[in-house]
């Protein structure tokens, strides 16, 4: 018998004010596993990083979303992180007064509760936690003491996320369009920060309209979405194919 998947999106069918975006997606992701969605704009790429989290603007008229075997379309977006589905958003919001330090606390508590840990991580543990992964991200320490997202560029609203990421330990990991607006030094760091973080405890789905990204992030399988529906999947040479000849 075989293990029930991380992430398994079966016949998804969306739509928005009425208007169908999806019609019938299905996607599979395991943990160990990085999946590059791609498609042109329009396609429906944000809209599936939308209805992953369990963004109410977005009905599900049939199909299911099932985290490790749990149908989660019922569950809220607050419920779904808890349980280990982690989505980095093309547009993170500021919330100014809440430093990054105080928020990443506060978001691993209540992890950690998920995972069966009663008690908060003591101090001295967290703060050499956040530190360790601060260097693995090549951010400087004053970092943690900035307004989370407040006045941020967009490559440190971005490595912001691959933090949260990195402290929260999800098991899977959406990253949407995570490379937009960022030149070509922050894609590197953001990248490198993902590379470090993948392995065989986490599995991630990359949503991104250009092939660039996946010239530092390796995926090991590339989709390519067409109005609302996965038309083709292959390897890593899928992008550079359609890199080369669009998605026409």
């Amino acid at each position: 018998m075989s293990a029930t998947p991380t992430l398994e999106i079966r016949n998804l069918h969306i739509g928005i004010d009425g208007k169908p975006i999806l019609k019938g997606l299905n996607l599979t992701v395991n943990k160990g596993e990085i999946h590059a969605l791609m498609g042109p704009n329009g396609s429906g790429k944000s809209t599936l990083a939308n209805a992953l989290m369990g963004n109410p603007k977005y009905e599900v008229t049939d199909g299911q979303i099932l985290y490790k075997g749990e149908d989660v379309l019922e569950l809220s977006a607050d419920e779904r992180a808890r349980k280990g589905i982690f989505l980095a958003f093309q547009y993170p919001t500021a919330i100014p007064g809440v430093s990054v330090a105080n928020f990443l606390r506060q978001a691993l508590a209540v992890r950690r509760k998920e995972m069966g840990e009663a008690k908060p991580m003591p101090p001295k543990e967290f703060r050499a936690l956040v530190k360790e992964k601060m260097a693995l991200l090549r951010m400087d320490e004053s970092f943690a003491g900035r307004y989370l997202n407040d006045g941020f560029s967009g490559g440190e609203k971005k490595r912001a996320e691959i933090l949260q990421m990195a402290v929260l330990k999800p098991e899977i990991a959406v990253l949407d369009e995570t490379d937009s607006g960022l030149d070509i030094d922050a894609l590197r760091i953001v990248s490198e920060g993902v590379n470090a973080l993948t392995g065989p405890d986490l599995g991630v789905l990359l949503i991104t309209h250009y092939q660039r990204i996946l010239n530092y992030i390796k995926p090991h399988f590339v989709h390519v979405l067409v109005d609302g529906r996965i038309v083709k999947s292959g390897g890593a040479e899928l992008a550079l194919e359609l890199e080369k000849q669009g998605y026409d």
